[in-house]
């Protein structure tokens, strides 16, 4: 079962208040696009949304349903739930202000509150939406949707909720999707699927946390290799200044810490100023070393231009 078909069964199986009842269904009725001259035909893949829009359709109307099974054989057998409307068409689309032309566009009373639109939001996603499995993929949420307009209508419903979606053309229709983690877990708890937010949350939490470690482990790598790059280097200048004699020219203390970088040539600058710190009862810190292997560098440097 995918992770989109567990979403959608457990909004399901929430409670249906009539006052949310209309917007659900409108987007529902209206992104399933079933809708002809004298009959509405809705399919459906999912028995727990089939039997979800059933009762959202009896609470509203007492009209009756239709209902045909059907087994689909494409690359494995499942069942299609079909839901025929054919009484009181006019009635329903009027109040559920659907259109079957161009005219797609709702009025204000049917998405009046944010309980509205949220319920607006639940319906489409129960007809056309998806959300990937975490665990297989990158973060992605999707309304697949026939029109721009209606693609719109989804974006500005997501951003009144502050989610930040963008569209999408893919063929000969539209997608509006959403791609930050943050969002979409939200959208999942306001949806009330609370057992996939826990799931959702748990691979992100574990997905965050291995890119953390990730990072520093490659912050870490990254410092060691700077700081060989370093002593490398050091222990170059060194043996240049001792194969022309240049030492003496070099203060007592370079010339200890030259002998401890010697002595230790791949530590780190902090661990040697520690060492030579604790061996010689004379405090230094890293950026003292650093100073002086500063000064044979310079030396080295001149000497290396007088030659030229």
């Amino acid at each position: 079962m995918s992770f989109t078909t567990k979403i959608k069964e457990e909004i399901s199986k929430g409670s249906i208040e009539r006052i949310s009842a209309l917007p659900e269904l409108s987007a529902f009725i209206k992104y399933n696009n079933g809708i002809s001259l004298n009959k509405i035909t809705l399919t459906i893949e999912n028995a727990s949304v089939a039997r979800r829009i059933y009762k959202l359709i009896k609470c509203l109307y007492d009209i009756n349903i239709k209902v045909i099974i059907r087994n689909q054989k494409r690359f494995r057998v499942k069942q299609i739930y079909i839901l025929e409307i054919s009484e009181n068409i006019n009635k329903i689309i009027a109040d559920l202000q659907i259109y079957n032309t161009d005219k797609n566009f709702l009025n204000t009373y049917l998405l009046d509150t944010a309980e509205d639109k949220l319920a607006f939001l639940k319906g489409a996603f129960l007809a056309c939406g998806s959300i990937s499995d975490p665990s297989t993929s990158g973060y992605h949420m999707e309304y697949v949707i026939r029109l721009k307009k209606e693609a719109l209508e989804i974006q500005n419903l997501l951003s009144y909720f502050s989610i930040s979606s963008k569209i999408l053309k893919r063929a000969n229709r539209y997608m509006t999707y959403i791609k930050n983690a943050e969002n979409i877990s939200d959208i999942i708890k306001m949806f009330g699927a609370t057992n996939s937010l826990f799931y959702f949350e748990d691979i992100r939490i574990y997905r965050d946390h291995k890119n953390m470690v990730n990072r520093l482990n490659n912050c870490e790598v990254a410092n060691q290799d700077k700081a060989i790059k370093a002593s490398l280097d050091q222990m170059e200048n060194i043996n240049y200044l001792k194969k022309h004699d240049l030492i003496n020219l070099l203060d007592n203390r370079t010339k200890d810490i030259i002998l401890y970088r010697e002595k230790y040539p791949n530590i780190t600058l902090n661990e040697l100023a520690k060492i030579i710190s604790l061996e010689t009862n004379k405090p230094i810190t890293k950026s003292g070393v650093n100073h002086c292997f500063i000064k044979v560098r310079q030396l080295v440097n001149r000497h290396k231009n007088n030659q030229k």
